[in-house]
């Protein structure tokens, strides 16, 4: 732990310094290519469902999956990328469209294990959760493309992908990376078999798209199937940020279009309703009225890549809803708790760096416990090294606070070795 005297806060003029372990919320796979997808997706799947880069029919180079392009997934032909950890300047770009910084070339740390576990090592990181890269933007596309041609094609595509990180990156590597393979709840047969295969493998964290599934909430009883093997396993459950393809109808009634270009096509309003924050608020808040964790609890949940600045409004506004529905339908009985005491000890937040962390710990009453720190290494959007979240988003907070959110809160998340869940 950071210093001795845990109730002396930082002095605003100074940044606050933190020397002990970290744990990451929220880092990333660099694709170096995708013709691991050859090896893992059956061939009957390639025409319609086979990622790759490539250029399409307006010549414009992007992320296919099959011949249908991937909105919002940032490719460049050469494969550069922009440094890691530019967040002004990628602030500034999406106000602009101008580019973020020079071409990088993608190190091997960012497409491989055991040089990722040295940039650990380099970086101080004790922990870390890794997602997807790029490909997070292909849910979207996914979601549409189950509608129409049925889940049998996605589902071989999430397993090629999970069978990549088993292979590749192992699903816990020494307690040091916790790759996120995907699950969905599109079809509960699949994602049953699929649970039960990653739990074999030692899976400690899936990654599931936000919102609910034909026309049932994620905690529906339906789904308890695959609940009870996450639950017995200790599995976490992460939302991270991705287009939420159950807002689609809501964009269209609003008469504008889903899946546009966040930096070309997507309106202000998409931006503010539609994406991230609301979304996973839906979907999260349902888990907890559904008394999911009552039902399972040892499934641990976490928003990731969403912000933190909605959490105060929301942990009052969970209880105030309570109170309101007092009479109203609870699908699973009346909770005995207060939501907002059901979310702190089961679920987890991780912040931007640029969230006004100080204000949102300050609204819930000094209580730091369910926020984490995520570097969203090796991405622009986020922190040049994990380290230096605690100068860019920890100003004003006290020692202990700031242990809590770079370290002690993951490590309550995720606690070391294969089994075991701390409440």
């Amino acid at each position: 732990m950071a210093g001795t005297n845990a109730a002396l806060k930082s002095v605003d003029n100074t940044a606050p310094k933190y020397d002990g372990p970290i744990f990451d919320g929220d880092t990333h796979i660099q694709e170096k290519d995708y013709s691991f997808f050859e090896k893992y997706l059956p061939k009957q799947f390639h025409k319609d469902w086979m990622p790759a880069r490539k250029h399409g029919p307006d010549g414009t180079f992007g992320l296919f999956i099959g011949d249908r392009r991937v909105e919002n997934a940032d490719i460049d032909p050469e494969g550069k990328i922009p440094p890691p950890g530019k967040l002004k300047e990628w602030l500034r770009a999406i106000s602009t469209g101008e580019s973020v910084g020079e071409a990088f070339t993608p190190t091997a740390d960012m497409s491989e294990r055991n040089a990722r576990i040295a940039k650990l090592d380099e970086f101080g990181v004790e922990s870390c959760i890794m997602f997807v890269g790029e490909f997070v933007a292909s849910f979207g596309v996914l979601g549409m493309m189950v509608e129409e041609l049925g889940p049998e094609g996605a589902n071989a595509l999430f397993h090629a992908w999970n069978q990549y990180l088993v292979d590749e990156w192992q699903l816990n590597a020494d307690d040091r990376i916790y790759s996120t393979p995907i699950l969905a709840l599109w079809d509960l047969d699949w994602a049953v078999k699929e649970a039960k295969w990653l739990v074999e493998q030692g899976v400690r964290v899936v990654v599931m798209p936000m919102g609910p599934s034909d026309g049932k909430a994620p905690a529906d009883p339906y789904f308890d199937p695959l609940w009870n093997i996450l639950n017995d396993a200790g599995v976490v459950v992460t939302f991270h940020v991705s287009e939420a393809n159950f807002m689609h109808p809501l964009i269209k009634e609003w008469g504008e279009k889903p899946l546009q270009s966040r930096r070309e096509g997507q309106s202000a309003w998409q931006w503010m309703f539609c994406y991230s924050e609301i979304p996973v608020m839906m979907t999260m808040a349902s888990f907890v009225y559904w008394n999911f964790f009552g039902r399972f609890p040892n499934i641990k949940m976490a928003s990731v890549e969403n912000g933190a600045e909605w959490l105060p409004r929301f942990l009052y506004k969970m209880d105030k809803m309570r109170g309101m529905a007092r009479n109203g339908w609870w699908p699973m009985g009346q909770l005995t708790e207060r939501p907002s005491t059901i979310f702190k000890r089961n679920c987890f937040v991780v912040a931007y760096p640029e969230d006004d962390i100080q204000g949102i710990v300050e609204q819930l009453g000094g209580d730091a416990r369910c926020i984490l720190m995520g570097s969203d290494y090796p991405h622009a959007e986020g922190v040049p090294t994990p380290r230096d979240f605690v100068a860019e988003g920890c100003n004003g907070l006290t020692d202990e606070q700031i242990e809590q959110i770079m370290y002690s809160n993951g490590r309550r998340l995720l606690p070391k070795g294969r089994t075991g869940v701390i409440a």
